[in-house]
């Protein structure tokens, strides 16, 4: 007799939420970068790079944080 599809679906534990970190490259670009390297964007400003960090992190406390040091986006 066949399984019934619905139980034949393997589920998984739902992924960590996403996090960002907001700071700027060596050459003073505004970068957002998703701390998993998943995501993320060149920005013409910090309040851009906020913005779309925040947003794409629900509004989170906690989820969007300010780097002390310089990061790099890696295409």
């Amino acid at each position: 007799m066949p399984v019934p599809l619905a139980a034949a679906i393997r589920t998984e534990a739902p992924a960590s939420p996403n996090r960002y970190i907001v700071g700027q490259d060596p050459q003073g670009r505004w970068v957002a970068l998703e701390v998993h390297g998943l995501g993320g964007g060149l920005f013409r400003t910090r309040h851009d790079a906020l913005h779309y960090a925040t947003d794409l992190t629900g509004r989170r406390p906690g989820a969007v944080e300010i780097a002390t040091d310089r990061i790099e986006l890696r295409l």
